[in-house]
């Protein structure tokens, strides 16, 4: 368990704080719990007034599944990544994932509402891990190797439109953008290298070439009389 805290501490921060508002949640009344998530929403009303950090809190609260298990989505996934690409990657991608598609999705709403397009909804209920999980995800996935990556991404594209045709809501659309993004993320230079310097074989020396350099064991000169030749010929004694 130590090894896994030092490894994956992004992880372990993120797992504690959603099981701690989880936590609180559940021993809230029902109206209250209601306005904290509506006061946590990233909408467009939010955005419109400039309650920002709506865009951060948003990801506090599991919602649409039961909250554990989404944070043991959460704990596997992002601890995957975590483990494979560091702290800061891991948690760059899966931040990049849930701000990016939360404005893309609720910026087209605000665009609607800016025009005054009729029955814009600007108070929606938007929060969630589900942005960042299925970017991380899938960047995992495209990152992937044999099977994993060319069956498991066109699963999870396959699963993820079927529930937009089915339900047919935002939320649904800002999963199939977290997927691209996903993948776009996957294609930078940024996952793709290492971290460090790079590490380049050594080269071996010449046996021949080590022998006459002066930081030699031995050299020609400090032979003694008779002794054989390194390259294995006769002694050089005299007749």
């Amino acid at each position: 368990m130590e090894t896994l805290r030092r490894r994956l501490p992004g992880t372990a921060v993120y797992v504690t704080a959603l099981l701690l508002t989880a936590w609180w949640l559940k021993g809230q009344p029902v109206a209250e719990r209601a306005r904290f998530v509506r006061h946590n929403s990233s909408n467009v009303h939010h955005l419109d007034v400039g309650k920002w950090w709506t865009l951060f809190t948003s990801g506090l609260v599991v919602d649409g599944v039961p909250a554990l298990v989404g944070i043991a989505a959460v704990a596997g996934v992002l601890g995957c990544a975590e483990w494979r690409w560091g702290t800061l990657r891991a948690c760059g991608v899966f931040v990049f994932g849930h701000l990016t598609a939360t404005l893309l999705t609720e910026g087209a709403l605000w665009l609607m509402h800016v025009v005054h397009l009729p029955g814009v909804p600007t108070r929606t209920r938007d929060v969630g891990i589900s942005y960042g999980l299925v970017t991380t995800a899938a960047c995992l996935l495209a990152l992937a190797a044999g099977r994993l990556r060319r069956y498991g991404l066109p699963l999870l594209a396959t699963a993820l439109t079927a529930a937009l045709l089915y339900d047919q809501e935002l939320a649904d659309v800002g999963h199939l953008v977290s997927l691209a993004l996903g993948c776009l993320a996957a294609r930078t230079v940024w996952l793709r290298t290492p971290f460090g310097p790079a590490r380049t074989k050594p080269v071996a020396q010449d046996p021949i070439d080590a022998e006459a350099s002066p930081g030699g064991s031995h050299s020609a000169g400090n032979e003694g009389i008779g002794a054989p030749d390194r390259r294995g010929a006769a002694p050089t004694g005299g007749c």
